[in-house]
């Protein structure tokens, strides 16, 4: 009875004896992995342009307001130019001064060199005839050295007109009096330039987001409109330099607003150095479209910026055992639980890729699992 009663027992302790856990396992296999880096920022115009005019003439009209949405070439505000008008219409008196009068002092230069050449003409000719009469002894060399020196007070004067001539030059040519008709021309083109910035319009499409101007105000030396332009528009995020080490112009981004619940789509056009010399805060610019313009500067974001494709061995990012990444838990052919030692290369939110395990290694999926070294599970 007694070896019965125990036989029993024993039977009974066998049946009640637990059979190893199930756990969820994969095969570590080589492959490829997008990984990226998350980055939080501001949100920040594509440009930002502050206007201000150097003419110091009162606004006839101002025609936007703060908030309002422009476009290249709209007019903001104009100025009085009833001055500049009375100042174009002076300088324009004094280019036709300038052409009527150049005219009339070349005309009396040619003139004169016309004068001066027929009389020289003429006086050569008798100095040839009193040559002549003193070689047959008609009039003496006082006489004849006369003749001569009329003759080269006349070269000398149509030298001189020609050398006047050719000063003064023609209407459209380059001689004095076309340099004077010029210099009144570019006064007069000065002040229609002038009146033309008293139109001041936007350079850019964008918002209107200061106006410091009202009609009948003088602008002085101040910002008189601040406009910005936010379709396209930046994300301009920040990391450390591990964060930012591996990103590269041109990498895909995703943007979170978490201010809209909205996710956009960018690029990244700018991998900017320290912030502040010494600090280790770099700046990231990504290129977002912003067509509805539901995106302001200031908005805070959170990007995820894709890095270069790794190769490896992959595993889950969740088979990790600790937050540094460094070891996860391997399974042998008894279906035995080791802790294994690892290198996370990267990942990319869902896999990781390491060194250290050998392709083709078992793999416990969750590392946080309540299973520990040396332990023997049952494969799920």
């Amino acid at each position: 009875m007694l070896l019965a009663g125990c036989g029993g027992g024993a039977q009974h302790a066998g049946q009640g004896a637990s059979a190893p856990p199930y756990v969820a396992t994969s095969v570590a296999s080589v492959g490829t992995i997008r990984p990226a880096s998350q980055l939080a920022g501001i949100v920040a115009p594509y440009e930002n342009v502050a206007i201000q005019t150097t003419l110091v003439e009162p606004a006839d009209g101002v025609y936007v307001q703060e908030g309002d949405t422009v476009y290249r070439g709209e007019v903001l505000a104009r100025l009085d130019t009833a001055d500049l008008q009375a100042q174009l219409a002076a300088d324009d008196a004094n280019a036709s001064h300038a052409v009527y009068q150049g005219g009339l002092s070349i005309s009396q230069g040619v003139n004169a060199l016309a004068q001066a050449e027929t009389t020289l003409h003429a006086d050569r000719r008798n100095l040839g005839r009193d040559r002549a009469l003193l070689s047959r002894g008609y009039i003496s060399q006082q006489a004849y050295d006369g003749q001569l020196a009329v003759v080269r007070n006349d070269e000398q004067a149509v030298l001189t007109d020609r050398a006047d001539v050719q000063a003064n030059g023609s209407i459209a040519g380059s001689g004095l009096q076309a340099a004077s008709v010029a210099q009144a021309r570019a006064a007069a083109q000065q002040v229609q330039v002038q009146i033309a910035k008293a139109t001041i319009v936007s350079p850019i499409d964008g918002v209107v987001v200061n106006r410091n101007l009202n009609p009948g105000e003088y602008p002085g030396n101040r910002q008189i409109f601040t406009l910005q332009q936010i379709d396209p528009i930046f994300a301009v995020v920040h990391g450390s330099g591990a964060q930012i080490a591996h990103v590269a112009v041109g990498a895909p981004a995703t943007v979170d607003a978490s201010d809209l619940g909205t996710r956009v789509s960018g690029t990244v056009v700018g991998v900017l150095n320290e912030i502040v010399p010494g600090s280790t805060d770099f700046t990231v610019k990504i290129l977002l479209r912003n067509p509805q313009q539901r995106l302001r500067p200031g908005m805070s974001v959170e990007a995820s910026v894709a890095l270069p494709a790794l190769s490896g061995v992959r595993v889950p990012e969740s088979a990790f055992t600790n937050e540094n990444h460094t070891t996860i838990m391997t399974v042998d052919r008894q279906h035995v639980v080791h802790v294994a030692p690892v290198s996370e290369i990267g990942n990319d939110g869902v896999t990781s890729v390491v060194t250290g395990i050998p392709p083709g290694s078992r793999i416990v999926n969750n590392g946080l699992s309540a299973v520990g070294n040396g332990e023997k599970i049952s494969l799920q």
